[in-house]
């Protein structure tokens, strides 16, 4: 008993030291921003259309029901943690996952099929600065100041120059920026209630049974619909299924690990890392994607006003993850 103290004693020692917290912020923030590369590759290795929603919904179920997998066998065998939750809260937790998993990612799967991997990483932050503007009328302690306020209209001002073409007009497409954008409030959302439910149950335990109910909802709405001749795996679209569940289950443990012993404002300046990450990441890894003028320009806007919005944050807000 005194021994398992020690260690956790130990332990959170460690994830509060700054020399370790940062690169696992960063290498968080680098794993969600390797997965728009990667869902737009396992698109066209699956030969999955823009327009069949069904077989984008079920592959979207398909990771999270994989990612949820890996969280309960941690928490079973790694920190021997019970993944049993109050009947209560079970209500609660369905409504997370239908709004962290199943709307989020029915927005974000789709949304990513009709616009290039640098813009779906650039649009995926608008969950950050939604947060933001939620917190502001559900907590008395996180109102909006000018900090703040700067931040989102730096933040903003980046997402209107992404879609912005060379002359800056306007080129919006409701099935692709539209549902990006639909996925981060859905993101937002799931986040205020997040912050309720972890007050009650564990964070993995929560993030584990948010993934499994939010996966089979997926899978659940999109197999009717599957046709036969979609979705035949190949080795390479089974390690990139395989590894994406994988990247989804490890950001949020290791996210969720040093949130425990840390604010969250001071990690969470370290997500301007998965714009910047999966642009970058989209131009190496997929043919046809490059770095235009207007992309770096809103890259940068966008990662400033996640920097500033979050930065020396007093107080502890828990950030859900969105890739």
């Amino acid at each position: 008993m005194d021994v398992t103290r020690e260690k956790k004693l130990v332990l959170g020692d460690y994830l509060q030291r700054k020399y370790l917290v940062i690169p696992i912020a960063l290498f968080c923030a680098v794993l969600w921003g390797s997965a728009f590369p990667v869902l737009k590759i396992s698109y066209a290795e699956l030969r999955i259309a823009p327009d069949d929603q069904a077989a984008i919904i079920v592959l979207a179920g398909m990771r999270f029901f994989l990612a949820g997998l890996l969280i309960f066998i941690l928490l079973i065998f790694g920190i021997r943690k019970s993944p049993k939750v109050n009947g209560k809260v079970f209500g609660q937790l369905f409504l997370l996952g239908l709004l962290q998993i199943s709307l989020q990612y029915y927005f974000f799967y789709n949304g990513l099929a009709h616009t290039s991997g640098m813009k779906g990483a650039v649009l995926s932050s608008a969950s950050i600065f939604f947060v933001v503007i939620l917190a502001h009328f559900v907590y008395k302690d996180d109102r909006m100041d000018w900090r703040k306020v700067i931040g989102l209209i730096t933040g903003f001002a980046g997402i209107i120059v992404i879609n912005s073409g060379q002359n800056f007009s306007l080129d919006f497409s409701w099935q692709g920026e539209g549902f990006m954008i639909l996925s981060g409030i859905a993101s937002a959302l799931g986040t205020i209630l997040a912050k309720r439910i972890s007050k009650k149950v564990h964070p993995f335990v929560m993030t584990a049974w948010q993934m499994l109910m939010g996966s089979l909802l997926l899978i659940a709405v999109g197999l009717p619909g599957l046709k036969p001749e979609t979705m035949i795996f190949t080795n390479k679209a089974v390690l990139l299924l395989i590894y994406s569940g994988f990247l989804s289950a490890t950001a949020f443990s290791l996210w969720y690990a040093i949130l425990k012993y840390n604010k969250a404002g001071e990690i969470s300046v370290y997500k301007f890392m998965t714009p910047v990450s999966g642009a970058f990441l989209a131009v190496l890894f997929i043919p046809g994607e490059r770095l235009t003028q207007n992309m770096f320009i809103a890259l940068v806007l966008v990662a400033l006003g996640v920097i500033i919005v979050n930065y020396q944050v007093r107080g502890s807000r828990n950030e859900e993850p969105h890739s």
